[in-house]
């Protein structure tokens, strides 16, 4: 059996950034492969709950868009899939979807939720009785998805209609799809 020291050398420093993440519950991580060991250490971000620290822990996310999904989360607005934090962001899924790993999507029971319409069947009438949601907006979307067919999800509709992360933000807890 022969003895690689470049295998030594990476077991020691994998084994020395576990423990630091370990130790560090505000630990910044810098890459894939530091995201692939707080996976393996059961590191999770609750994106419902999390502060802007904990938004800033992961590479690529800039203290503004920490802030808004801060601001989101505070303000009511429920993150169910990563589709959600680029729909909030407005920025491609491929930004986010290699933190999946350490993303917690947990549900909160809000007490004064609305129920949500669902987006294919609704007429304008009652889009339009949606806070957020104009007369205008309402017809649009009767619109393009009468033109265009059913919208597949929050991204798919934010695309087709053009809206701000903001606007959706704002209208995807009233919305199913």
């Amino acid at each position: 059996m022969t003895h690689d020291p470049a295998r030594t050398v990476q077991f020691f420093f994998k084994m020395s950034l576990r423990s630091r993440i370990a130790e560090d519950p505000y630990y910044r991580f810098k890459s894939a492969f530091e995201i692939a060991v707080a996976a393996d250490l059961g590191v999770k971000i609750d994106v419902n709950q999390a502060s802007v620290d904990d938004w800033l822990r992961l590479p690529g996310i800039s203290i503004h868009q920490a802030r808004q999904l801060v601001s989101l989360s505070q303000a009511g607005v429920a993150f169910y899939s990563i589709s959600d934090l680029v729909a909030a962001l407005n920025i491609p899924i491929a930004r986010l979807q290699w933190l999946a790993p350490v993303l917690s999507f947990q549900y909160y029971e809000l007490a004064s939720a609305l129920p949500a319409v669902k987006i294919d069947r609704a007429t304008a009438a009652e889009l339009a009785q949606i806070p957020h949601i104009s007369p205008e907006l309402a017809t649009e979307i009767v619109t393009q998805r009468e033109s265009g067919g059913k919208f597949t999800d929050l991204v798919n509709f934010q695309q087709r209609l053009g809206l701000s992360g903001e606007a959706i933000g704002q209208l995807m807890h009233y919305l199913q799809f």
